[in-house]
């Protein structure tokens, strides 16, 4: 077999039953928090332009844009929701590779679910393959791809949104790998956009992308036999400088991928958080306040300054891109919450002015989720500190409490709590549903 078919024979033929137990209970508690941070998205002035959009295409109405009373069609929905999963920057994240995994799939899979009756149980499942698809090929070409410029997250998003919709559909193992190769063929996304909505935009594409390369490969479209391994394939061509087969096709079903996912406590870029986590680690142990504070020096992983140094961001998507806006926000306001990256807190002269405060230093051997970081005060007193894990990093996890506060407080900002607690309910009981419509229809708004 090629590649690429020995990765959707995996997909294919795994049985539900040979999934393990945390799989499908980290597949429910990716989608709630994917609920949580899109219904938040919904309501955000920046999720308007695409809302518009599809209110006007008057596609037919089979699926749920979410937080919404609109209906469309799956390609839309999974579209506009991958959107809105990734564009406040707080769903999860992959380490090391920086993959978002369920802003691509989770839309893709419930528009194939909720379009073709699938139960709750093989639904999840159907995510978690889906996911570490998506995660197995990032590993394969990380840290070249990235490095190169390209958005890892519509990237390699594609063909986990793919192998996950295909898997509800039932596709056999030929047409999945056609259905990742019409995906893989129209993966993309750069990282110029970072900062922008178009960054988000990327993980919507991908949802679509992979969902409809799913029915499509159901109603025989034809495909390539290796998109990922072939002469011209996704590596020849998307990760010239390297890939790795041991990563995409080793040890599958005994070594998990999605174990490395993480959910986030921030609103930004990940490889921040190490540091938000130490600032206001600081300031609540010391009770500081910006006019005490002379400079906040960090050591930080070689990331920080390749994906987050924007010392003067313009706007508050950009903030979400900068450790300076990120540390200081942190300071401020003693958190790093979607309300920290509005337009008004960028340009704010307070956190302006503790924002030149803030410098960092690379050292390769400090870990992605780490940081030693240090405030000096304006009497030249210093306090430091060292974050070995950042919280919600796979070794420091967000726990199901942590994971329904942060729900509860998003999802509370567009339902009244009685809606709240019953979607928290349909989510958690998923796997004993006979389909998705609960969560679906309790999602819609």
């Amino acid at each position: 077999m090629t590649v690429t078919q020995s990765l959707t024979d995996f997909v294919a033929n795994t049985d539900d039953a040979e999934l393990p137990a945390w799989s499908l209970h980290e597949a429910k508690r990716t989608l709630l928090n994917l609920l949580a941070v899109s219904l938040s998205g919904s309501q955000s002035e920046g999720a308007n332009p695409l809302l518009h959009w599809v209110q006007g295409e008057a596609a037919a109405g089979n699926a749920t844009v979410i937080g919404t009373g609109l209906r469309t069609s799956p390609g839309n929905a999974a579209l506009v929701n991958g959107f809105l999963g990734h564009l406040q920057d707080y769903d999860d994240t992959h380490f090391p590779t920086v993959l978002h995994p369920t802003a691509p799939i989770w839309p893709a899979v419930l528009a194939a679910a909720e379009t073709s009756a699938t139960t709750g149980a093989r639904t999840l499942a159907a995510f978690v393959l889906g996911a570490e698809t998506a995660c197995r090929v990032a590993m394969s070409v990380h840290p070249w791809h990235y490095d190169a410029g390209w958005h890892i997250t519509g990237t390699a998003g594609v063909f986990g949104a793919a192998a996950g919709a295909g898997r509800v559909l039932g596709l056999d193992s030929e047409a999945l790998t056609r259905a990742l190769s019409t995906a893989g063929t129209l993966a993309g996304g750069v990282r110029e956009v970072f900062g922008s909505q178009a960054k988000p935009l990327h993980a919507g594409h991908a949802a679509e992308t992979g969902m409809r390369a799913a029915v499509w490969a159901q109603a025989g479209f034809t495909g390539a036999d290796d998109i990922i391994g072939g002469r011209r394939g996704f590596w020849a061509v998307l990760s010239p400088n390297g890939h790795s087969e041991e990563a995409l096709l080793g040890d599958l079903g005994g070594h998990w991928e999605l174990r490395m996912n993480g959910l986030k406590p921030y609103a930004n870029g990940v490889v921040s958080h190490p540091i938000q986590d130490a600032v206001i680690e600081l300031r609540n142990r010391h009770s500081l306040e910006p006019e005490q504070v002379e400079a906040i020096e960090a050591r930080v992983h070689p990331l920080v300054l390749e994906l987050m140094n924007r010392a003067e961001p313009r706007r508050g998507l950009e903030g979400k891109f900068s450790f300076q806006h990120c540390a200081a926000a942190a300071l401020v306001d003693g958190a790093g919450h979607d309300a920290q990256f509005s337009d008004a807190k960028v340009s704010d002269p307070l956190i302006s002015s503790v924002r030149a405060k803030v410098s960092a230093t690379v050292d390769a051997d400090v870990a992605e989720d780490e940081v030693y970081l240090a405030i000096t005060l304006s009497g030249g007193e210093r306090v430091e500190t060292h974050v070995e894990h950042a919280t919600g990093s796979p070794d420091n996890p967000m726990s199901d409490e942590a994971l329904k506060a942060k729900y509860v407080a998003l999802a509370g900002e567009v339902f009244a709590p009685e809606r709240v607690e019953q979607l928290f309910d349909a989510v958690w009981g998923l796997d004993e549903a006979p389909d998705v419509s609960e969560v679906t229809r309790l999602m819609a708004g």
